[in-house]
């Protein structure tokens, strides 16, 4: 089963991808730690992204699409989740061509809706452990230890400095602008399944794997 994983900044795409690929062996392709892993791997790919990266320039959908290609060439165990890509219809008609090149199907799209005012509260809060990546809040999951990571033990946390509500509310504006018409794109084609983002983070997955069947 392959999957993409719609919704604004901070909905909880990452942290559902991480249940699925625990619960279903799913693979998942998130954008940015594909880049980060091809800047340093060495390859022909690593090295173009490298050099953009250090430049300070947007990564380009070829770029981007080579790298998800690569993945799709290996084993794709429980299937893939596409998480952050793609943000734009050029992206899903070059994702489905991708797609159809490698015999794969896409199943289903999940929709994670959110209110926006309730985002807001919900990003303001969050933080991260900065070694194993597990997402805290500062209302609604905080470690067991102050500063302690629960899950690896370190005492790394960090805060993006773009988590603030000004920002934020530029970012989502962004999104709607851009990721909006992905929405009627894949409503049109029969795969749009709509979830209740903002659900505790178990009600969510559970409302995701009713949508999966």
């Amino acid at each position: 089963m392959n999957i993409i994983l719609l919704g604004p900044p901070g909905a909880g795409k990452g942290t559902q991808a991480r249940r699925l690929v625990e619960e279903r062996g799913m693979i998942q392709l998130s954008t940015g730690d594909m880049l980060r892993e091809a800047k340093d791997s060495g390859t022909e790919m690593g090295e173009r992204v490298a050099k953009v990266m250090a430049a300070g320039e947007l990564v380009t959908d070829e770029i981007v699409i080579g790298l998800i290609e690569e993945k799709l060439k290996g084993d794709n165990g429980g299937g893939f989740i596409f998480d952050g890509f793609p943000r734009t219809l050029a992206q899903a008609d070059a994702l489905g061509d991708l797609l159809e090149k490698y015999g794969k199907t896409l199943d289903a799209v999940i929709e994670m809706r959110v209110d926006d005012d309730a985002l807001v509260r919900r990003i303001t809060g969050r933080f991260t452990c900065g070694n194993c990546g597990e997402v805290y809040h500062d209302e609604t999951k905080r470690p067991k230890v102050d500063g302690v990571c629960d899950v690896c033990g370190k005492s790394d946390m960090k805060r993006r400095a773009d988590d603030n509500e000004e920002a934020l509310r530029t970012r989502l504006m962004e999104y709607y602008k851009k990721t909006s018409p992905l929405i009627g794109y894949y409503y049109a084609k029969g795969k749009l399944r709509s979830v209740n983002g903002l659900g505790e983070i178990d009600e969510v997955a559970t409302s995701i794997a009713k949508a999966l069947g």
